[in-house]
């Protein structure tokens, strides 16, 4: 049933259409109109209810790979405690600090929401080791083209989620800041500002950094707790973007944030404290693509069924990628650990 509401001179409107008018009224003229988008590769009929981009961000959290991020890393492998960030709560941070940039800004949020909501769906277990794992044994793999290919290929039995072009977009180039829309682009920046933050957060509480140990350039630039900083990066954002019409941080605020990118590199992301699971990772991602990659026949029949079209690379790089840390300890134990002889 349509749901319409009689607008002046007697123009009766679904609800997205007095949405889209209302982008019209309310976004900035840098921003991208739901109206304007270039569209889907199969085309649909309109919701009544929710713009383009709302059904996109819809499609995306009630999706399998979605559901799938709360079961891997995102720095931590398998901590002990329930405080850790895992690739869902990243993603959740991601949104929300997007949301907010894209609000100040007038912009589409729902165009960045959607974008950030699916722009690690394409992420291995075991984190970028993980990534790098199935990147050298098979020659070429990224986490941001694995996403896209899951929202176009993989999800709902090999049709995909049919998005936009413009949240496809930015789920693409979430790693650069080449996405085609401001939307997109918020999303690059998003990304860097919650997992600095978090990765600090959890660094901590982890005990393998103190917030002293942070270069003190950067504390005096960004603050020295955890909202302080995400504050101070957040609001430079909004400030850079209002008075340059541009995405981005403002000279001092942007070198301090790469001070904090190079500090954590080395401090965080190749601790051998925190890292000191990852190579064990690692050894099952490789193990489990030599094995499929050997006897095809081993991979499930919705993956064998994909050979003839994508390869057998690719459609191992598929399966591997898509496993949850524990569904890969668990594929892995049941190859290589004896079995209980019963009657």
């Amino acid at each position: 049933m349509k749901i319409k509401k009689e607008a002046k001179g007697g123009v009766i409107l679904t609800v997205r259409e007095e949405l889209e008018e209302k982008e019209k009224r309310e976004l900035s003229e840098k921003a991208t109109l739901s109206v304007n988008s270039k569209g889907r590769a199969f085309p649909e009929e309109p919701c009544t209810l929710r713009t383009c981009f709302m059904r996109d961000r819809d499609r995306i959290i009630h999706c399998k790979a979605f559901r799938r991020l709360k079961h891997k890393t995102q720095v931590f492998l398998s901590p002990e405690g329930d405080h850790y960030r895992t690739r869902l709560t990243h993603t959740l941070e991601v949104a929300q600090i997007g949301r907010t940039v894209a609000r100040a800004l007038s912009l589409n949020e729902d165009l960045t929401e959607a974008a950030a909501l699916g722009h690690d769906l394409g992420h291995t277990p075991f984190g970028h080791a993980g990534e790098r794992a199935l990147a050298e044994m098979s020659g070429h793999f990224l986490h941001n083209e694995q996403s896209l290919r899951v929202v176009d290929k993989l999800e709902k039995d090999g049709r995909g989620l049919n998005l936009t072009f413009e949240v496809r977009d930015g789920i693409l180039k979430h790693t650069g800041k080449d996405a085609e829309t401001p939307e997109g682009r918020i999303v690059y920046y998003a990304d860097h500002i919650a997992y600095m933050n978090h990765d600090i957060d959890d660094a901590v509480r982890a005990g393998v950094l103190k917030v002293s140990d942070i270069p003190e350039n950067v504390r005096r630039v960004l603050g020295n707790t955890h909202s302080e900083r995400i504050n101070a990066l957040v609001s430079d954002a909004v400030k850079y973007g209002r008075e340059t019409g541009n995405i981005g941080f403002s000279p001092e605020v942007g070198a301090a944030a790469d001070e904090l990118h190079a500090f954590l590199f080395n401090a965080v992301y190749k601790n051998p404290v925190a890292k000191s699971e990852e190579i064990k990772g690692v050894d099952i991602l490789k193990f489990l693509y030599t094995y499929y990659v050997k006897d095809l026949d081993r991979l499930p029949p919705d993956f064998r069924a994909q050979l003839d079209l994508f390869g057998a690379e690719t459609v191992v790089c598929d399966y591997i990628s898509g496993m949850t840390d524990r569904y890969a300890v668990k594929v892995f134990e049941s190859i290589t650990v004896p079995k209980s002889w019963s009657r």
